[in-house]
């Protein structure tokens, strides 16, 4: 669809990527909803792309919903919002469970329940839902991010075939290592040399395209990682073995040390 003067609710607009993404979509005359929970980064965010900065916190379930009736009439959704949640699974508590379950994969659905109805009436819209590579492969010390983002990726493929007769179109962009932002970034973890990364800019530019083409996913990765996922979908156990041949164990634990100390 064409996102000239098209109104975009973009969650978690205040990361690297979203403020990447941000950029993008006003750039492509889209008029941006931006919302998060960092109002000092929102408001200034949202004043330099001519957006409207609506504050949210996507684990309160009355906010989600509270959200919609702010954003008004969405044509687009991009929802990029989520927590960073590795670590083994005995290293969370129940409510930090529940907390990145809320916020990486029942807001997405919840939103999409609340948008689509409209969108179909219209004729007209399109549902992003940012993933990750880790919702096509699994690794150790990452299973409650891994099935938020595995959930993701199913209810994805399955709603685009539910809104297919209707005109609404459904992708899920599925970034690998990305520099300069997101939670390998924030955590300063050193990757294994060799593996390549792509930038914040690449998921923009690969999510606004995502959106203009109807693209049903769309990796943002080096084809060695693109490759990597793909046998992990259909080859788990070998899959598993490479990782840890590659030092992906090493990768995982690391960061889910470096996010439990932010948590």
């Amino acid at each position: 669809m064409d996102l000239r003067g098209a109104r975009v609710l973009l969650t978690g607009a205040t990361g690297g990527i979203g403020r990447a993404l941000a950029v993008a979509l006003a750039g492509r005359g889209a008029d941006v909803v931006l919302t998060g929970r960092r109002v000092e980064v929102l408001e200034p965010l949202a004043e330099r792309v001519g957006g409207t900065a609506v504050a949210a916190d996507l684990a309160d379930r009355d906010g989600v919903e509270a959200l919609v009736g702010e954003a008004g009439d969405v044509d687009v959704l991009v929802a990029n919002a989520a927590l960073p949640s590795s670590g083994p699974l005995a290293g969370f508590s129940p409510e930090e469970i529940d907390r990145a379950l809320d916020v990486n994969l029942r807001a997405p659905i919840v939103l999409a329940r609340l948008l689509a109805d409209r969108m179909v009436e219209r004729r007209r819209g399109h549902l992003v839902f940012v993933s990750s590579l880790a919702g096509k492969t699994a690794s150790g010390h990452a299973s409650v991010y891994n099935a938020t983002k595995f959930g993701l990726r199913g209810f994805a493929l399955a709603m685009r075939e539910e809104l297919r007769p209707h005109g609404v179109g459904v992708s899920t962009v599925f970034p690998g290592f990305i520099r300069d932002a997101g939670m390998f970034a924030d955590a300063g973890v050193t990757l294994p040399r060799g593996v390549g990364t792509r930038s914040p800019r690449d998921v923009a530019v690969a999510t606004v395209r995502a959106v203009e083409r109807n693209l049903g996913e769309v990796d943002v990765a080096p084809l060695g990682l693109r490759l990597g996922a793909l046998v992990g979908g259909a080859v788990p156990g070998l899959a598993a073995a490479v990782q840890r041949a590659a030092g992906g164990d090493r990768i995982t634990r690391e960061l889910g040390e470096r996010q439990r100390g932010k948590r």
